[in-house]
């Protein structure tokens, strides 16, 4: 496998999970959901917008072309790989980086206007403490944005079945977990808990437009900690892993414009301090 994927990337794509992400995460799926959630948003010129768990910096770049010159872009992550990529390609911006964890902001109290976290409050292992941190660095009447991914569509339930029959528990753990924070009445209470009012829910499916199956099961694999995870399975493994969830991704893909399309249920929340 490792040959294969050389040969059709003409590169080893688990080198670099997060250039990956960028590369091929974003314009996929990053991207086209971010730019519903700054259109829910409705920014302003000159306000002051913090990313949480900001990754690559698609919702900090679209942010800073409604803020504009007066307003101020704030990315914070964890992890620093993703915000050595997000640098790289905002040389020329004013968008500041800063790596820490959501649950411990380094910021001063209403220092911000506006809060936004995209696809990631799942994966925190606090969720109340982070959500109680964004409450606490937005200003009185300012804004929290947020989604996230749930239940999984059809095409990533076969992938994270297919990741435990091929692989292993811990690389279905991922896939599930990506979709683990989906009922809106238990969002709804995490954010009445870290002290917002006017919380408002709306979950709609989103249609995506994905690569070949082939092509966009191993850039997913390699945009993310699967990456790790893969590296310790062996050829025949990963062969069997791909046969398995390529053939039935096929049933997916449109045969007049061989379009791969992925249906997800995205949920949305809005909410003020």
């Amino acid at each position: 496998m490792k040959t294969e994927i050389k040969q059709h990337y003409n590169e080893n794509l688990g080198s670099k999970p997060p250039q990956n992400y960028e590369r091929f995460f974003v314009p996929t799926i990053g991207e086209p959901v971010a730019k519903d959630l700054i259109r829910k948003a409705e920014l302003k010129a000159g306000e002051r917008v913090l990313d949480v768990a900001c990754g690559t910096g698609i919702i900090a770049r679209l942010a800073l072309k409604k803020v504009g010159s007066k307003g101020a872009v704030t990315g914070l992550d964890i992890n620093p790989g993703m915000l050595a990529v997000a640098r790289s390609i905002t040389k020329d911006l004013p968008i500041k980086w800063h790596e820490a964890n959501a649950e411990k902001i380094p910021f001063e109290d209403q220092s911000f206007d506006v809060v936004i976290c995209q696809l990631s409050l799942q994966f925190m292992e606090n969720r109340t403490a982070a959500l109680q941190q964004m409450h606490r660095v937005l200003v009185p009447g300012g804004r929290l944005l947020l989604n996230v991914p749930g239940p999984a569509g059809e095409p990533f339930a076969i992938m994270a079945e297919a990741m435990e029959r091929n692989i292993s528990p811990e690389a279905k753990h991922f896939v599930d977990q990506v979709f683990a924070l989906n009922d809106t009445e238990d969002i709804r209470q995490l954010i009445h808990n870290a002290g917002f009012r006017n919380v408002d829910i709306q979950a709609k499916n989103k249609a995506l437009s994905l690569p070949a199956p082939k092509d966009f099961l191993w850039q997913y694999i390699y945009s993310t900690p699967l990456a790790g995870v893969l590296a310790e399975a062996n050829e025949k493994a990963k062969t069997s892993l791909e046969e398995d969830v390529v053939n039935k991704w096929q049933e997916f893909v449109d045969e007049d414009d061989n379009a791969f399309i992925y249906e997800q249920r995205i949920v949305t929340v809005s909410a003020q301090k």
